[in-house]
């Protein structure tokens, strides 16, 4: 392989995909996934996996723990991160189709993680809005997942097929951050249903909250799926942590206190 010098919009855009679904520790030459990517942008596996490390350098997330990943992110990194912050649904866009050219989605993308979400209404959508909606809500899905290192995090249920990237401020009142990773909690089928309607939230603290509006001492079941977490902390993501402003939004708008 020729060596190369800088990396094109499009090697960046599929390096930024990568990041944004895999985990902190599986940023490695050797990572399967990492060693597909590079043979098909041209470049090599060790390449890729420090060109993931320079971008980790970027998130404060990463680097608010301790960990630092590499310190030579480019000016390049550096506006796309930007790029990437300031409007999350036209850079998953053109991410996810970047990957797309390379015959990557299907690879990346196994069947249990994708979509799972049957709260966004398509009405009236065409063919190309309703595709653009899902290849952003695919790369919400595994950007959450991915952060919460595929648990729920609040029970810890780790089966991919029964979790779900849950919206923080939902789908259909934040427009401007409906891919925002930021804006996603990675939950079990049951409490994402429990977070969506209201019955539990997440304090300023990063604690469960339950409502107590349907608590029963005849219902041993609640008791035991939801309200046995009353006061409990999440399991923090490793990036893309959520915002507190969104989470105060749950809490005013959606939580039933």
């Amino acid at each position: 392989m020729a060596k190369q010098t800088g990396w094109t919009r499009q090697q960046l855009l599929v390096a930024f995909n990568l990041y944004c679904q895999l985990s902190f520790g599986q940023l490695d030459s050797r990572t399967p996934i990492i060693i597909r990517y590079a043979a098909l942008i041209g470049r090599t596996p060790s390449a890729l996996a420090m060109k993931l490390s320079n971008i980790a350098s970027l998130d404060p997330a990463i680097t608010s723990t301790g960990r630092k990943g590499l310190a030579g992110a480019s000016s390049s990194d550096r506006a796309m991160w930007l790029e990437m912050e300031s409007d999350w649904e036209s850079f998953a866009i053109e991410a996810e189709h970047a990957v797309e050219a390379l015959g990557l989605s299907a690879e990346a993308a196994p069947p249990e993680l994708a979509l799972q979400d049957d709260r966004i209404d398509y009405t009236g959508s065409n063919r190309t809005v309703l595709t653009t909606t899902r290849v952003g809500q695919n790369f919400f899905r595994r950007a959450v997942l991915s952060a919460y290192q595929y648990k729920c995090c609040i029970t810890g249920l780790a089966i991919p097929k029964l979790l779900v990237a849950s919206h923080i401020v939902p789908w259909r009142n934040d427009e401007a951050n409906r891919l925002n990773p930021k804006n996603g909690l990675c939950l079990s089928m049951l409490h994402d249903k429990a977070f969506d309607v209201g019955i539990i939230t997440v304090t300023e603290n990063m604690t469960v909250l339950v409502s107590k509006k349907n608590v029963s001492d005849e219902d041993h079941f609640f008791d035991s799926a939801l309200s046995v977490y009353d006061g409990m902390p999440i399991a923090l993501p490793e990036k893309f942590a959520p915002h507190q402003e969104f989470l105060a939004y749950h809490r005013k708008h959606i939580f039933e206190g």
